[in-house]
């Protein structure tokens, strides 16, 4: 009797840590079930690097081309990556040197005041097999610079998508930027970013070209819609995409909660619709968990890798195109997914994201953004659903015990899926401080960025097209429908 009262005991405990289901129904096909569905990019998942630091990205980081490789494994296209940051507006052009970049610092840590560079950093750019935005100087004010760079880009550059004209323009008269003499204003940058669209966009010959926009303080100011409503038909036909700049911030808790994540998220809700009606896809051309290089206490935590990989999906749930996460100066850096002490947890919760979206159309979304809860299915270009991905954001520390969600998942076919879990011994887990954390069972080696482990798949049985999974808190889970 005291054994029965025992486990008894222990089975009450465990119902008062799970919470009742939450429910969630797979719908037969995309574009029905009164959701709504956003296209996808063959690739959403980008990386920004740090404008002086790309060269050294892929000729000093052994893992950049591994790690971008590992998701090419999966969509079948290399990833998108955007080279820009603040050190792009002081970089100048400079057609005699055959360095990649020229600049002293007195700490390694640090990032340049002014640099130059050559057509050699154009040329590595242009060796890359997937996308490439390209940042160029508008700040110094020195057009013609910027245009013969411009020319070399587009020379170069096979897989140039767009060129940017400045980075961050808000805080040009701030930092002493040449081109924010006088008043500088949302009014006056739009006009200067106009002006040089035309300018850059006809001297190089090509449209749509240009990656408008680049602010990064919320919008309306400095936002799309803004930009959009002062520009002409001339301008228009120079820009390719519009993008903005965000950086959540916060505490671990609040980064990675998905009402959180929502709620940031419907801030560019007005730039996005503006740029898609012009017929423009709009991009996060750079973001990361917190500004500056990240938070020592959040950005390297799985807490953030669990952000990472929700802010992805519902980023692309929004009509956001692509995310281009930054990567800051090689090893001072404290949100990169590798290069700063190889590699980082908020890389596996790129690579769940991207595993998800691989190969898929469309996506919807099958909560609100309301709770702590969050569910996601991709689907492929013939409607078909093909995977879905539930969260589990309740904050777990790595103290105390660890409550769990079960999840009720209807709309399935057949008798049995399978799955693949992201998970951690906490939020606070840091793979830099030998916490584990594992896609599936498997990890990522630091130094090379090869998967390595057994890969753990859960079988989960489906009765009456319905499957129960449970979530720990801090948790996800990745479902194969196909």
């Amino acid at each position: 009797m005291a054994s029965y009262l025992r486990r008894l005991a222990l089975l009450l405990a465990a119902a008062q840590h799970a919470g009742a289901a939450v429910v969630f129904t797979v719908p037969r096909e995309a574009h029905t079930g009164g959701y709504r569905y956003a296209p996808l990019d063959p690739a959403p998942v980008g990386i920004s690097f740090e404008f002086f630091a790309f060269p050294s990205y892929f000729s000093n980081v052994s893992a950049t081309t591994q790690c971008l490789s590992n998701w090419k494994d999966l969509t079948g296209v290399w990833p998108p990556i955007r080279i820009g940051g603040t050190t792009q507006d002081r970089a100048q052009y400079d057609s005699r040197t055959s360095a990649y970049v020229v600049y002293s610092v007195s700490n390694p840590a640090d990032a340049p005041a002014s640099l130059t560079f050559g057509s050699k950093f154009l040329t590595l750019a242009g060796s890359y097999g997937g996308s490439v935005v390209v940042g160029l100087n508008r700040g110094k004010n020195n057009i013609q610079n910027t245009i013969d760079a411009a020319k070399i880009a587009v020379s170069e550059v096979g897989n140039l998508l767009a060129v940017e004209l400045g980075n961050e323009p808000e805080y040009y008269a701030r930092n002493g930027q040449p081109i924010a003499g006088g008043s500088w204003s949302p009014a006056a940058d739009a006009a200067s970013q106009n002006n040089w669209g035309i300018l850059v966009g006809s001297a190089v010959n090509k449209a749509p070209i240009i990656q408008a926009g680049n602010s990064n303080d919320s919008p309306p100011q400095w936002g799309a819609a803004e930009l959009i409503a002062t520009e002409n038909a001339t301008v228009k036909q120079y820009v390719k995409t519009y993008a903005h700049h965000n950086y959540p911030g916060g505490s671990v808790t609040s980064l990675m909660s998905h009402r959180g994540i929502s709620s940031n998220l419907h801030v560019f809700d007005a730039d996005i619709a503006a740029a898609l009606k012009e017929g423009k896809p709009y991009v996060f051309g750079e973001t990361n968990s917190v500004s500056g290089g990240g938070a020592a206490g959040v950005s390297p935590t799985f807490g953030a890798a669990l952000w990472t990989m929700d802010y992805v999906l519902r980023a692309s749930y929004s009509n956001i195109s692509r995310t281009y996460f930054h990567h800051g100066t090689v090893g001072n850096c404290q949100y990169c997914f590798w290069g700063r002490y190889s590699m980082g947890a908020p890389y596996y919760g790129a690579y769940a994201a991207t595993a998800l979206l691989a190969k898929a159309s469309f996506l919807t979304a099958l909560d609100d953004g309301t709770t702590n809860y969050a569910a996601y299915v991709s689907f492929d270009s013939k409607g078909a659903p093909l995977r879905v991905l539930l969260y589990n954001s309740d904050y777990f520390s790595g103290s105390g015990s660890r409550s769990s969600q079960s999840f009720e998942l209807g709309g399935l076919t057949g008798s049995a899926v399978n799955a693949k879990r992201l998970t951690a011994e906490s939020a606070m887990s840091r793979i830099d401080q030998n916490g584990l954390v594992s896609f599936g069972g498997q990890t990522f080696t630091n130094g090379d960025c090869t998967m390595a482990g057994a890969e753990a798949v859960e079988p989960l049985t489906v009765t009456n097209g319905k499957t129960t999974v449970t979530l720990k808190a801090s948790e996800a889970l990745l479902v194969y429908l196909q």
